[in-house]
């Protein structure tokens, strides 16, 4: 075997010509990467395999392939368009459905993909932590939805984890919308029954108000229409009739103008007084009335991002949302979860500081007229022992007056593993960045609860008001101060392994958050690190208003923070592509690689050579 053999590629080839034969798809271009998996027209994005071939790679990789294959195959683009709701819960409890419907499809016609697609399934929920979820609430229903969808219409049980979820929400589902779910054989196999389905079902959990208008309502509200136009000559012409709709039509017009009218009275008394009035007896302008100033706009990024309420909003430090004996259990329990891998971090951690070290040691001031004697200058001194210029001093470094904050996502997303390993890199860096004299700080962003809160209540109560902007509560919560020594923090990360605190993810203002903390800091240099693995998201806010609304403001902040250069921004996406977002990011597709990122990232920032920055950087930067 030549170095240039890889045992993966007989597999990696096999895969790709099956994978196009599900997909009825001969001119399919399947790739192995370690982006996240993905289809996107003619080409198919796949796991990585590496040339060890572990079992669960391969199983992966063909759960993934044939999961994507019979979505190219069963799935019609344009029909789901046009049953697509509109609010983001009912969109992900669609489109979970509608992808359970292909993957059940394609069991029911090649029982093989059944066992691949499984261990698909299982390989999620392991890694994003399905089995250790209590709460209910904590569950995501889109999940347990399509969870439901497969299990009906293929009759295999799911793989553990994913059997969890579903049992949390069994019941609810079953008491609302088990009647409509006794219809599924009937309309499995057609998508555009199955979606009007899946809308039936969204309405019976609950969602109905995020459906938008039924499209095929409207179609038949445009066929009405048209027949009552080709009608329209056959009936007697009744020119009464016509002039009632225009007196109508003046009376609605009308009823619009009351102000308009009154306005209008106003400006012409405006404008009688301004000619009855003489240049002299005009009011000076230093007295002229002044209208109240606008409230000052809820984000620096954008004027146009708005807030419902404030008031329920919180900034808190970790040790006030429990008591001390609590944090050291949830420390304790952190350690034990994630020993196997702290010998691992810690590695990486000892060379991230053997590398700023070593740039502490080695940085020196030439050429000068006193200090230590320049080795480097030694013969010519030898030959004439008084030569100027020949000593140097060491220099202090950068980054000793250098403040690092790591913002990391405390959504319900980021539960089990990836929680866990974002807690115990924090603490490692922190402590090593800590040794170099470098101030770290910590913070976390969530919200207080799920689906609103006491913001959504009160929105409620006052009626409901279109498009109320964020409606949620806000928790962001400080789990180290940049000035707070490690060791009397260090049960504070505990806290994220506590149950029912990862919710929703608002990731724009705790951005601007954190901005406005490292601005106000004293350091010379600032460098703020995100840890996220999506995109931001508050069923709440977005089932009423715009879906992009969220999304638009992260850009702006993100805009502004690079704009101003006072901070040096840059992001770590945990199977989430965030380079889409970031300037300066990279994209990891396993929790397990997070550690090196994150120190690679630091070093490269402290590198003291130019084109090794640039280089580093250039290869994580957006396209």
């Amino acid at each position: 075997m030549t170095r240039s053999d890889n045992p993966a590629d007989p597999f990696k080839k096999a895969l790709s010509e099956a994978t196009r034969t599900l997909a009825d798809a001969p001119d399919l271009t399947v790739t192995y990467s370690v982006d996240p998996p993905g289809l996107s027209g003619d080409a198919m994005r796949l796991p990585q395999v590496t040339r060890r071939l572990t079992r669960d790679e391969v199983l992966l990789a063909r759960g993934t392939a044939d999961t994507l294959a019979l979505r190219r195959r069963f799935h019609d683009a344009t029909c789901h368009a046009r049953y697509m709701p509109q609010g983001q819960m009912a969109r992900d409890l669609y489109q979970a459905m509608e992808e359970a419907r292909c993957e059940a499809v394609g069991a029911r016609h090649m029982p093989g993909t059944a066992k691949n697609i499984d261990a698909r399934i299982g390989h999620e929920a392991a890694r994003k932590g399905y089995a250790q979820i209590r709460d209910r609430q904590d569950a995501p229903l889109s999940v347990a939805a399509s969870y439901m969808i497969r299990q009906m219409a293929t009759g295999r049980d799911l793989p553990a984890g994913a059997d969890h979820v579903l049992d949390l929400w069994r019941g609810f589902i079953e008491e609302r919308a088990g009647e409509t779910l006794e219809n599924l054989d009937a309309v499995l196999a057609d998508q555009g029954a199955f979606a009007k389905f899946a809308r039936q079902m969204i309405a019976d959990l609950g969602y109905g108000d995020q459906l938008g208008d039924d499209p095929d309502d409207q179609g038949d509200e445009d066929e009405g229409t048209e027949d009552d136009s080709e009608d329209q000559p056959d009936e007697p012409e009744n020119p009464d009739s016509q002039g009632q709709d225009e007196s109508s039509d003046d009376e609605m017009s009308d009823e619009d103008s009351p102000a308009q009218d009154a306005s209008q009275a106003d400006m012409a008394y405006d404008e009688d007084a301004d000619e009855d009035m003489s240049d002299e007896t005009q009011m000076p302008e230093a007295e002229a009335p002044r209208d109240p100033p606008p409230p000052p706009p809820h984000s620096e990024a954008s004027a146009e991002y708005k807030v419902f309420a404030t008031s329920f909003d919180e900034e808190v430090r970790a040790e006030d949302l429990a008591e001390p004996a609590e944090l050291e259990r949830l420390r304790a329990y952190l350690d034990q979860q994630l020993e196997p891998l702290k010998g691992a971090v810690s590695r990486l951690a000892n060379k991230l500081q053997r590398r700023l070290q070593a740039q502490q040691n080695r940085s020196w001031l030439f050429d000068l007229e006193e200090g230590i004697l320049d080795a480097g200058r030694l013969a010519r001194v030898v030959a004439n022992p008084t030569t100027p210029l020949s000593f140097k001093q060491e220099k202090d470094t950068e980054f000793r007056d250098t403040v690092v904050t790591l913002l990391l996502d405390n959504s319900g997303s980021m539960r089990g593993r990836p929680i866990s390993i974002a807690a115990i890199c924090a603490d490692v860096l922190a402590r090593t960045l800590e040794r170099c004299n470098v101030k770290v700080e910590i913070l976390g962003f969530t919200t207080r609860a799920w689906k609103g809160g006491q913001s959504r209540e009160r929105w409620l109560a006052e009626g409901r008001s279109a498009q109320p902007g964020r409606l949620n509560d806000l928790r962001h919560i400080i789990y180290k101060q940049a000035d707070a020594p490690w060791r009397r923090v260090r049960p504070n990360l505990g806290l994220m392994m506590k149950e029912g605190l990862l919710k929703e993810n608002i990731d724009g203002e705790a951005l601007e958050w954190a901005h406005r903390r490292m601005v106000a800091r004293p350091e010379a240099r600032k460098i703020l690190m995100v840890i996220s693995d999506g995109a931001p998201v508050d069923d709440s806010t977005l089932s009423v208003n715009s879906a992009n609304f969220l999304e638009k403001h992260l850009r702006d902040v993100i805009a502004m923070v690079e704009r101003r250069k006072a901070v040096e921004l840059l992001a770590i996406g945990i199977g989430h592509d965030v380079t889409r977002y970031y300037e300066r990011a990279v994209t990891i597709t396993d929790v397990e690689q997070l550690a090196g990122a994150m120190t690679e990232q630091l070093a490269a920032l402290f590198d003291k050579d130019p084109r090794a920055r640039a280089r580093f950087m250039g290869i994580k930067r957006a396209k």
